[in-house]
């Protein structure tokens, strides 16, 4: 299950995750360094094809920083907001500030090396997990996950 969670987006919106996620199911990809965004931004051409095939899967950033920076949380997510000009994206990252080794124990992410990517159901399981850089094989795997649960 994926824990209860608030977060900001880059809007500047509120957002109680799991709950208020828009999809029916919902791909979070989660990064906890800036470094990393370079293989979020691998994953998201093959993300946008995916949800315009399934209208009802929906994809978030989830930049995971330590509840110590919560403090500047408008300087950081305002340095985020300034690089992003797309609105859509703006809304879809949302900024998580939380005791990180807690919040990785409970969806049993093992470190912070690289990006995870875990899928969740209706009820904010999760049924399906990936890490890394985007592959064809990993991406196959995805849209197969999705298909299950919602053909066409």
């Amino acid at each position: 299950m994926f824990p209860q969670i608030t977060g900001r987006n880059l809007e500047n919106k509120e957002i109680l995750l799991p709950n208020a996620l828009k999809g029916e199911i919902n791909l979070l990809i989660i990064a906890f360094k800036k470094e990393q965004q370079a293989l979020v931004d691998g994953w998201t051409p093959f993300l946008k094809g995916l949800v315009q095939r399934y209208p009802r899967l929906a994809f978030y950033e989830l930049p995971t920083l330590s509840s110590f920076y919560s403090l500047i949380r408008w300087m950081i997510d305002g340095g985020m907001r300034a690089g992003i000009p797309d609105k859509k994206v703006r809304e879809r990252t949302i900024t998580l500030y939380t005791n990180k080794g807690e919040f990785r124990r409970k969806l049993r992410i093992p470190d912070e090396d690289t990006i995870h990517l875990l899928l969740l159901g209706e009820s904010g399981n999760v049924i399906w997990r990936s890490t890394d850089r985007f592959t064809s094989k990993k991406g196959q795997s995805l849209e197969k996950c999705v298909q299950e649960l919602y053909p066409h």
